[in-house]
Protein backbone atom coordinates (compact mmCIF):
# COMPACT_ATOMS: atom_id res chain seq x y z
CA UNK A 1 0.00 0.00 0.00
CA UNK A 2 1.61 3.65 -1.24
CA UNK A 3 1.30 6.52 1.00
CA UNK A 4 0.13 10.01 -0.40
CA UNK A 5 1.00 12.62 1.36
CA UNK A 6 -2.97 13.41 1.53
CA UNK A 7 -3.14 9.78 3.48
CA UNK A 8 -2.06 8.64 6.41
CA UNK A 9 -2.12 5.19 7.80
CA UNK A 10 -3.76 4.57 11.05
CA UNK A 11 -3.35 1.37 12.74
CA UNK A 12 -6.60 -0.20 14.37
CA UNK A 13 -6.49 -2.12 18.10
CA UNK A 14 -8.64 -3.90 19.98
CA UNK A 15 -8.85 -4.87 23.72
CA UNK A 16 -10.26 -7.96 24.73
CA UNK A 17 -11.46 -8.82 27.68
CA UNK A 18 -10.90 -12.54 28.90
CA UNK A 19 -12.51 -13.60 32.54
CA UNK A 20 -11.23 -16.42 33.84
CA UNK A 21 -12.05 -18.12 37.33
CA UNK A 22 -9.81 -20.05 39.78
CA UNK A 23 -10.41 -22.06 42.54
CA UNK A 24 -8.80 -20.68 45.58
CA UNK A 25 -8.32 -23.00 48.90
CA UNK A 26 -8.40 -20.11 51.54
CA UNK A 27 -9.50 -21.02 55.75
CA UNK A 28 -11.77 -19.33 57.69
CA UNK A 29 -12.10 -19.27 61.67
CA UNK A 30 -15.33 -19.82 63.26
CA UNK A 31 -15.76 -18.84 67.04
CA UNK A 32 -18.42 -18.55 69.31
CA UNK A 33 -18.54 -16.14 71.99
CA UNK A 34 -21.36 -16.65 75.12
CA UNK A 35 -22.89 -13.68 76.65
CA UNK A 36 -24.91 -13.67 79.49
CA UNK A 37 -27.52 -11.34 81.17
CA UNK A 38 -30.12 -11.18 84.35
CA UNK A 39 -33.59 -11.26 83.55
CA UNK A 40 -36.22 -11.34 85.64
CA UNK A 41 -39.06 -14.62 85.56
CA UNK A 42 -42.54 -13.22 87.02
CA UNK A 43 -45.11 -15.60 87.38
CA UNK A 44 -48.54 -15.92 89.25
CA UNK A 45 -48.21 -19.60 91.46
CA UNK A 46 -51.25 -20.77 93.12
CA UNK A 47 -51.47 -22.50 95.77
CA UNK A 48 -54.18 -24.59 97.06
CA UNK A 49 -54.76 -24.61 101.06
CA UNK A 50 -56.48 -27.20 103.27
CA UNK A 51 -58.10 -27.42 106.80
CA UNK A 52 -59.94 -30.30 107.98
CA UNK A 53 -62.21 -30.08 111.20
CA UNK A 54 -63.83 -32.55 112.82
CA UNK A 55 -67.69 -32.99 113.47
CA UNK A 56 -69.04 -35.33 115.46
CA UNK A 57 -72.26 -36.98 114.54
CA UNK A 58 -73.09 -39.91 116.40
CA UNK A 59 -76.03 -41.27 113.95
CA UNK A 60 -77.23 -44.68 112.58
CA UNK A 61 -77.53 -45.25 109.50
CA UNK A 62 -78.81 -47.87 107.13
CA UNK A 63 -76.44 -47.27 104.45
CA UNK A 64 -72.73 -46.04 104.46
CA UNK A 65 -72.87 -42.21 103.33
CA UNK A 66 -71.20 -41.46 99.84
CA UNK A 67 -68.48 -38.74 100.10
CA UNK A 68 -70.05 -35.38 98.97
CA UNK A 69 -69.58 -31.70 98.15
CA UNK A 70 -71.34 -28.59 99.76
CA UNK A 71 -69.99 -25.85 98.24
CA UNK A 72 -65.68 -25.44 98.86
CA UNK A 73 -66.46 -28.10 101.52
CA UNK A 74 -65.64 -32.22 100.58
CA UNK A 75 -67.60 -34.05 103.16
CA UNK A 76 -66.42 -37.63 103.98
CA UNK A 77 -67.83 -40.07 106.30
CA UNK A 78 -66.09 -42.17 108.75
CA UNK A 79 -68.25 -44.81 110.23
CA UNK A 80 -67.86 -47.61 112.86
CA UNK A 81 -69.64 -50.83 113.61
CA UNK A 82 -71.38 -51.07 116.94
CA UNK A 83 -72.71 -54.79 118.64
CA UNK A 84 -75.63 -54.62 120.15
CA UNK A 85 -77.87 -57.40 119.43
CA UNK A 86 -77.49 -56.60 116.11
CA UNK A 87 -75.02 -54.71 113.81
CA UNK A 88 -76.08 -51.34 113.00
CA UNK A 89 -73.88 -48.84 111.26
CA UNK A 90 -73.63 -45.60 113.17
CA UNK A 91 -72.09 -42.68 111.16
CA UNK A 92 -69.62 -41.50 114.20
CA UNK A 93 -67.59 -37.97 112.02
CA UNK A 94 -67.85 -36.11 109.38
CA UNK A 95 -64.02 -34.81 108.22
CA UNK A 96 -65.46 -31.39 106.32
CA UNK A 97 -62.04 -29.91 104.26
CA UNK A 98 -62.38 -26.65 103.59
CA UNK A 99 -60.08 -25.31 100.14
CA UNK A 100 -58.72 -22.34 99.31
CA UNK A 101 -56.76 -21.00 96.89
CA UNK A 102 -54.63 -18.06 97.23
CA UNK A 103 -52.60 -16.69 94.23
CA UNK A 104 -49.09 -14.75 94.99
CA UNK A 105 -46.75 -12.91 92.46
CA UNK A 106 -43.10 -14.48 92.93
CA UNK A 107 -40.16 -12.40 90.99
CA UNK A 108 -37.04 -15.18 90.53
CA UNK A 109 -33.34 -13.89 88.83
CA UNK A 110 -32.39 -16.01 85.84
CA UNK A 111 -29.55 -16.32 84.11
CA UNK A 112 -29.91 -16.31 80.10
CA UNK A 113 -26.99 -17.35 77.89
CA UNK A 114 -26.86 -15.99 73.95
CA UNK A 115 -24.07 -17.34 71.45
CA UNK A 116 -22.61 -15.19 69.13
CA UNK A 117 -20.49 -16.52 65.85
CA UNK A 118 -17.47 -14.61 65.15
CA UNK A 119 -16.11 -15.54 61.40
CA UNK A 120 -12.46 -14.84 61.46
CA UNK A 121 -10.57 -14.79 57.46
CA UNK A 122 -6.76 -15.02 58.34
CA UNK A 123 -4.66 -13.12 55.71
CA UNK A 124 -2.27 -16.25 53.85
Amino acid sequence: MQNTKDEAVLPIAEEVLRAEKRDRVGRVRVRTTTQEHREIVAQDLARDEVSVERVAVDREVDAVPAIREEGDVTIIPVLEEVLVVEKRLVLKEELHIRRRRTTEHVEEPVTIRRQHAVVDRPQD
